[in-house]
């Protein structure tokens, strides 16, 4: 059945209709998932980004510098973090705990 037509009130819908249907929408949900999922992430992350990703409190976030816990690179008054850095302790953080 084409995209255009309407079944008349007297046409059923097959079975197969309702498999073509399934495979066309699951088909067109992955395409929106992998697109999704392949948009590039920003590299530099600013401290309000990086609060929210971990959920932490901007004195947490502090702590976490001053220790030497988290990396960070600061451009005049702003600081940045490497997403890959963040990742990266993240990861450490799993293994201790396992």
């Amino acid at each position: 059945m084409d995209n255009d037509q309407k079944p008349s009130p007297s046409q059923l819908v097959t079975i197969k209709d309702l498999e073509e249907f399934r495979t066309k929408l699951l088909m067109d949900i992955r395409m929106m998932l992998e697109g999704h999922m392949n948009k590039t992430r920003k590299r530099w992350l600013k401290s309000h980004e990086v609060r929210k990703l971990l959920g932490i409190s901007a004195g947490t976030l502090q702590n976490l510098r001053n220790k030497g816990k988290i990396p960070f690179s600061k451009v005049g008054g702003l600081i940045y973090y490497d997403a890959g850095e963040i990742d990266k302790m993240m990861d450490g953080l799993k293994k201790d705990l396992q």
